[in-house]
């Protein structure tokens, strides 16, 4: 029987090359106009959303999760939000936090044009100042953490507080690009995330390209 892994592959070696993944994503992800647009950075925006393929999974978890109401916190310009949005259950909603009040805008205006208006709101905000604000629409179904590092702890913690039991917590970049285990003030707060995360919820790391927490608050 062929063999799931192997040591190399175990050990941290990856076989996706470029061309892999963009074979994959192109097989997978389906881009309309909505998506390529909001994939498309404008000049001046940092090119920092996650891929086709994540953004994909971020939709099927929370297709698979009967997810209604969620929470992303670091919208850019709506790429991880439109693929939330349209995976929401009927009459469920996505509030979406950005810092950059010209990021939210184009969010906005790439929302309205995938058709998502209405079920997704984008709140512009430090994350740590915004996320008591949304308190009284949980408790949630999910909540998916994509923002400046060093708060990801106290993200964490707010997601598993205000989570539904079942509910989703998912963290991008949680390999930090590489810098998980250093010593640094990042470091720590991204392992901080994890081992919250980890003792609260059944939980995995999925190995995307910087890393997936996946939670399910217990």
């Amino acid at each position: 029987m062929p063999a799931m892994a192997d040591p190399d592959s175990r050990a941290g070696s990856r076989y996706a090359t470029g061309p892999i993944l963009d074979w994959c994503a192109r097989l997978h992800v389906h881009h309309d106009d909505a998506l390529t647009r909001a994939f498309a950075t404008p000049e001046g925006v940092p090119a920092i959303m996650v891929g086709p393929s994540e953004g994909q999974l971020l939709g099927l978890l929370c297709r698979l999760g009967r997810v209604a109401r969620a929470v992303e916190i670091g919208t850019l310009v709506g790429y991880s939000a439109i693929h939330i949005g349209r995976a929401l259950a009927p009459g469920g909603h996505l509030w979406s936090i950005e810092f950059d009040a010209g990021h939210a805008a184009f969010a906005r205006d790439n929302l309205a044009a995938a058709g998502l208006g209405e079920r997704v709101t984008v709140v512009e905000g430090a994350g740590v100042d915004v996320l008591p604000t949304l308190e009284g629409h949980g408790p949630f179904d999910a909540v998916f953490i994509d923002a400046d590092k060093l708060n990801y702890d106290r993200y964490g913690a707010w997601a598993v507080t205000h989570l539904r039991p079942g509910g989703l917590v998912l963290g991008d970049n949680a390999f930090l690009f590489g810098e998980l285990l250093d010593d640094t003030e990042r470091g720590r707060a991204m392992r901080g995330f994890h081992e919250l995360v980890a003792k609260s919820c059944d939980s995995v790391c999925i190995p995307t390209p910087d890393g997936l927490v996946l939670g399910i608050k217990r």
